[in-house]
């Protein structure tokens, strides 16, 4: 399992800078990730998590893998986009791809980059974007809905459908996403969802694009946007595409003094991974042997078996036990044999809720 994230924006809000960025990292580090054959407009780069390296220390791996998170740049974004203006059909279709939307959001002034509305403002930014969201989910709930009612009279199960149907589109209909409808929580909508994959549905990080002088401080239009996240249960990030693509190529301590020195913890790309993570309950564990330190993604609350069947299906299907040691005592043990000297190994069953940084083996039979 990946994180997949769809970078939406207007033009020139620095979207294409920051993809740009993302996919230099991706070209720096193409040979830490597998199954790296990557479509022009998406790049795969490495989670950064310090944990591999220290668990590296100690087992001494051959290679270290990391999680990946997928970026996808989506083209088109322009008003009437959901009615096929601009390439607005194709960022339709990439976009019900990913799991998260990072909607990048121009938060600067510069008299020689024109904006396409022909002014700054931030949350009439956001307004034009998710507006051609909505007007997508209503344009491809009614094509549903339309079948529905044909098969709503020999069929209960649909008929019961149908009537989801209707009041989804009434509340859409209303300028209200999918996310905030009443009845998410039925088998109706998450039928519904599944099929068609609501855009307004999907979780939303705003990326408040400032100019150098701002990023560790902020400015008027971050302050604004910030705002508007709070108020419709979002997350906001703050960065400098130009200086997102500076820090691409940099050794981590070189990185890391020149993030210091712009007083901030975390690069972009950080803060866009470990929110988007938060955002959708991801959480990594760790397998750790003489080939290879790994880290895999699962959902938080995800199973032991269902942990296994990140590896492999057949894990899942054949589970018999897992032997499992906590990232802080593998760590304090200095490894697996003497974890398991002071009994720090455990023996989990199917039961077993993974933790973040569990380090683990699986016992299978297919």
């Amino acid at each position: 399992m990946g994180l997949s994230i769809g970078i939406v924006g207007l033009p020139n809000v620095g979207k294409s800078s920051t993809f740009n960025a993302l996919t230099k990292a991706q070209n720096a580090q193409s040979a830490n990730y597998p199954f790296c054959t990557i479509e022009p407009n998406r790049a795969v780069v490495n989670v950064p998590d310090k944990r591999l390296f220290e668990l590296a220390k100690i087992v001494n791996p051959e290679k270290i893998l990391h999680s990946v998170v997928e970026f996808v740049d989506i083209a088109g974004l322009v008003k009437g986009a959901s009615k096929g203006e601009g390439l607005g059909n194709q960022f339709l279709g990439n976009i019900k791809e990913t799991d998260v939307i990072l909607h990048i959001v121009r938060c600067f002034d510069d008299a020689d980059i024109t904006h396409v509305e022909g002014r700054i403002d931030p949350i009439s930014d956001v307004e034009i974007i998710e507006l051609e969201l909505l007007l997508a989910d209503i344009d491809t709930l009614c094509k549903r809905i339309e079948r529905l009612e044909r098969q709503a009279k020999a069929d209960k199960d649909a008929k019961a459908m149908l009537v989801c149907a209707k009041e989804l589109l009434a509340h859409l209909q209303d300028n209200k996403p999918a996310k905030t409808f009443a009845n998410v929580n039925t088998e109706e909508f998450k039928t519904l969802n599944k099929e068609l994959r609501f855009l307004s549905f999907k979780e939303v990080i705003y990326g408040a694009n400032v100019d150098e002088n701002s990023i560790s401080s902020g400015n008027l239009y971050f302050e604004k946007l910030k705002e508007h996240a709070q108020n419709n249960n979002a997350e906001v990030i703050m960065l400098c595409a130009k200086l997102e693509e500076d820090m691409v190529g940099m050794e981590d301590i070189e990185r890391r003094e020149f993030l210091d020195s712009l007083g901030c913890k975390e690069s972009g790309l950080e803060q866009i991974i470990r929110v988007g993570f938060y955002k959708l309950g991801l959480i990594s564990y760790f397998t750790a042997g003489v080939k290879e330190v790994r880290a895999w993604t699962i959902h938080k609350g995800d199973s032991a078996p269902v942990a296994a069947g990140a590896i492999h299906k057949d894990f899942e299907k054949g589970f018999i036990r897992a032997e499992t040691i906590s990232y802080e005592d593998f760590i304090k043990y200095g490894g697996e044999a003497k974890a398991k000297e002071a009994g720090a190994l455990r023996i989990e069953g199917k039961d077993y809720v993974v933790a973040d940084g569990d380090v683990m083996h699986f016992r299978f039979n297919v």
